[in-house]
């Protein structure tokens, strides 16, 4: 499994970090979980590119998550690719056709299948994908991911995973929902001088990690505000203080090979 993070910024931008979007690749399947401004330049920016993405998953409805959906469709549209699969919690094939009804150019221009998804295990572009509610000003599901099971033998059974956090406060049951994972993906949005509910500052962050009795490889953080900005070491610092694991920044372009 490959993890690119097209877009590790958040509503407000930084000149050097799209919105939301992360790209998962696999032999199965390639898939586009989130889809906020700029992931439409980052996607064009790897081998798969906009054309070659089988799904797109949404964590949440929030415009910063879904802002370069259309735009995605249109590029894809024009490059001739004729479908696309678009999952997401429940209201999201309304979210799209509302879209497309304020441009309605685009309407059957691409063939879109729906699937609205909740706390569950589902099969999607060539993952397994377990999804789990977490805490935000509007409904948003963390995902796990795992390669899509190629056999029933014992060998197959322990597969790396990638957990994304969305957009949600930090809270121990989460990271107990990532045990296991080789990379959680958490949002870190602000230092902790900002004081700031439905997403996590690192003390807040470093005290759930602690707490928990799920166990993770490595931290990346992401969905960075401004305010981050020359408190990166500081912000390591606070969650150190409280968490002795590998925690990183996460930014655009990045790849990770889990293997």
């Amino acid at each position: 499994m490959r993890v690119t993070f097209l877009g590790t910024g958040s509503a407000m931008p930084t000149g050097e970090r799209f919105q939301t979007g992360i790209l998962l690749e696999s032999a199965g399947g390639n898939l586009l979980v989130d889809c906020g401004s700029g992931v439409l330049h980052g996607l064009q920016r790897t081998d798969v590119g906009y054309d070659d993405i089988d799904a797109v998953l949404l964590t949440h409805h929030h415009l910063d998550h879904v802002s370069d959906l259309l735009p995605v469709l249109k590029a894809r549209w024009l490059a001739g690719a004729a479908e696309l699969t678009v999952a997401g919690p429940e209201g999201t094939e309304g979210l799209v056709t509302d879209l497309l009804g304020v441009h309605d150019y685009l309407q059957g221009r691409v063939d879109l299948s729906f699937r609205e998804v909740g706390p569950e295990s589902f099969a999607l572009a060539g993952f397994d994908v377990t999804g789990f509610e977490v805490r935000h000003s509007m409904y948003c599901l963390a995902y796990r991911f795992e390669e899509a099971r190629v056999s029933s033998d014992a060998e197959d059974r322990d597969r790396p995973g990638f957990v994304f956090s969305g957009d949600t406060e930090a809270f121990p049951e989460l990271v107990d929902f990532a045990d296991g994972a080789v990379v959680l993906a958490h949002d870190c949005s602000f230092p902790d001088s900002v004081d700031v509910d439905n997403h996590p500052t690192p003390s807040e962050l470093g005290g759930a990690l602690a707490d928990a009795d799920g166990e993770v490889g490595r931290v990346y953080l992401t969905h960075l505000y401004p305010h981050t900005d020359g408190h990166h070491d500081e912000m390591l610092d606070s969650i150190g203080a409280e968490y002795d694991g590998d925690v990183r920044f996460a930014s655009d372009g990045l790849s990770i090979d889990i293997e």
